[in-house]
């Protein structure tokens, strides 16, 4: 077991959490609130890493407005479905500001200097400027990425893991100055974007259905190897885990000590970087977001 063979590691970890995130549900849906607690207990009981625990602060209408039209701000309101796969909760607007709120203090975070994690829901990376949709109301890291930029950063990057496109980050990045997209995923997959780079400044890695283990891991170091070229002074990672073996949603065939490489690549390019999970669907979800953590903690 992960936590077993890496029980020598004792680092401080900041993570962004929110009871409050767990008050949304529906029957059956795959987005479920124990994504998060089941993740919360486990960490709670580990003596690997030493772990700081903060609740979201707020996020401004000018720094949500940046990425999305007002009109997605006034249709977080309305009594009706976003799409098949996105309900509508009576509190989903406070509860998306708050998901935002908490990617917006994990890159404070992260240009102060700490190891930080966002563990909250809805994700966000699906949301596009106009709409939201595939579980997602606002893009937390899209909102972020641009805060960071508006607030002094020169070049923010934007690596994305989870097994679906950000088309939503995509498309409120795309062709803007100072920030690159970087996203692999499945395709054909989920919501069918993804399969070739989009204007000057977003890249796309798509790997196929059932490709081995090591295709995705080299699909993967080659994205990283990109974005370590871009030279980025602050990177911005969605961390979604249902590129993993025995996720329910897709085909991927990643393991729990992926997931560490991926957290101990993005620690060795000595660059502040903030992560914020996006989709993982399997129980054993909060495995994997731990084997991450310890690579974005460890020596």
């Amino acid at each position: 077991m992960f936590l077993q063979a890496h029980s020598w590691l004792n680092f401080w970890v900041t993570i962004i959490t929110d009871e409050l995130c767990t008050g949304y549900s529906q029957a059956g849906h795959p987005e479920r609130p124990q994504r998060i607690t089941s993740t919360v207990e486990l960490l709670k009981n580990q003596s690997v890493m030493s772990l700081n625990w903060v609740t979201p602060t707020i996020a401004t209408d000018e720094q949500i407005l940046r990425a999305h039209s007002a009109n997605v701000l006034t249709r977080l309101t309305f009594p009706e479905n976003f799409d098949a796969d996105t309900p509508f909760f009576s509190n989903i607007a406070s509860l998306a500001r708050n998901s935002v709120a908490a990617a917006l203090d994990a890159m404070r975070f992260a240009r102060d200097g700490k190891t930080v994690f966002s563990l909250m829901r809805p994700p966000g990376h699906h949301a596009t400027r106009e709409n939201s949709m595939g579980f997602c109301y606002l893009n937390n890291i899209a909102i972020a990425a641009l805060e960071a930029r508006a607030s002094g950063a020169k070049r923010v990057a934007v690596f994305d893991f989870d097994v679906h496109h950000g088309n939503g980050t995509e498309d409120i990045l795309r062709n803007q100055p100072g920030l690159e997209f970087f996203s692999v995923h499945q395709h054909p997959a989920y919501p069918g974007t993804g399969g070739e780079n989009a204007g000057y400044n977003c890249f796309n890695y798509p790997v196929a259905p059932s490709a081995s283990r090591e295709t995705y891991r080299g699909t993967l170091a080659r994205a990283l190897d990109d974005l370590r070229s871009y030279r980025p002074d602050l990177i911005a990672v969605s961390a979604g885990f249902d590129a993993y073996a025995r996720d329910p949603l897709a085909d991927g065939s990643l393991l729990a000590e992926d997931f560490h490489w991926l957290g101990e690549s993005l620690r060795k390019m000595n660059v502040p970087f903030f992560s914020l999970l996006e989709g993982g669907y399997s129980r054993d979800l909060p495995e994997l977001i731990f084997a991450y953590l310890n690579g974005i903690a460890g020596k």
